[in-house]
């Protein structure tokens, strides 16, 4: 059985003697994997909306948009539907292939839950891929999503299953596993991915990486961020505790794990250098968040990105997660 194989039944000791490698035979067989299945010298870019903004009723350590924590954010009401699709437009124009609107919600209401439909439809008639992240779905939900078009559903894990409880005390970890379950049986891509940086252990993140290959089906993406601390949450004291390379290392072991997914070098990218993007780029990461905001953390904007790519000799994919 070789790296590429795509398999589901890794164990705990695979996994944490993939990630604790030396450094360089990781990014060797990174790097082999990735090409077996991907350009080397592609990047998918998508971009992402924040269609509403705070008073969620979750608590969520790392958020800025928990209705619980005093972080500065104001609540605010959904967005209209041609303003959403006016920042589709722009986004498309600038490159980006797909588009993905987020909701500072625990679960879609059914009001709103019929705009964001409407959204989904018009990114559709743009020609764009549509991503959604609203929260949890129920079996209703996902399958009306899937009616109105919608190709990717976001639902992050986070952390492992035994750390979770210390980040979120409001939805269990099964919770999220559910919501995953109802995407995948109605026949939508799964994005999902974690957070490193929260406080959790390398056997947390091999755990991690474990659950998302040994799911029936892998997520077509696996977001990987670093954890941007936000003032007024309860880990807004971990700025800069995180080594890169470590981060680089999860980024690997995720490309090995998860072969055919796209890895995406998701939140965070504003506090790396650009060396260290480039060496998750080579890694395996073959997707990024494209725009100067996600969700309410900074992102390089654009431009940077361009200038980025050009250093590295890197092209925009035209499809893909």
């Amino acid at each position: 059985m070789t790296l590429s194989t795509i398999r589901h039944d890794w164990t705990h000791q695979e996994v944490e003697a993939l990630l604790n490698q030396p450094f360089n035979d990781l990014i060797f067989a990174a790097q082999t994997v990735h090409r077996q299945h991907f350009d080397p010298n592609s990047v998918q870019t998508s971009t992402l909306l924040n269609i509403k903004t705070g008073g969620c009723a979750e608590d969520c350590s790392y958020c800025s948009q928990s209705s619980r924590y005093d972080t500065g954010l104001d609540k605010e009401q959904m967005m209209q539907l041609d303003e959403v699709l006016n920042k589709a437009a722009q986004a498309k124009t600038t490159g980006a292939t797909r588009f993905c609107m987020g909701a500072a919600w625990r679960n879609p209401n059914a009001k709103d839950f019929e705009m964001v439909l409407n959204m989904v439809r018009g990114v559709k008639d743009l020609g764009m891929e549509a991503c959604c992240t609203l929260g949890m779905l129920n079996d209703e939900q996902a399958a009306r999503l899937k009616e109105a078009g919608l190709d990717y559903y976001n639902h992050n894990l986070d952390t492992s299953e035994s750390f979770y409880p210390q980040v979120i005390t409001t939805r269990s970890f099964q919770d999220r596993l559910d919501t995953l379950e109802r995407v995948r049986n109605q026949g939508m891509k799964v994005c999902s991915g974690g957070i490193i940086g929260m406080g959790e252990s390398n056997t947390d993140r091999a755990q991690m990486l474990r659950t998302f290959a040994n799911l029936p089906e892998h997520p077509h993406s696996v977001p990987i961020n670093l954890l941007v601390p936000m003032e007024g949450t309860p880990l807004a004291d971990m700025r800069g505790k995180t080594d890169p390379f470590d981060f680089i290392r999860v980024i690997a072991t995720a490309r090995i794990m998860m072969p055919a997914s796209y890895v995406r070098l998701s939140a965070g990218r504003s506090e790396m250098t650009d060396e260290t993007q480039a060496l998750c780029f080579l890694a395996g990461a073959n997707s990024i968040f494209y725009g100067d905001k996600l969700l309410t953390a900074d992102n390089p904007d654009s431009q940077h990105d361009l200038m980025l790519f050009k250093r590295l000799g890197l092209t925009q994919a035209t499809g893909g997660c």
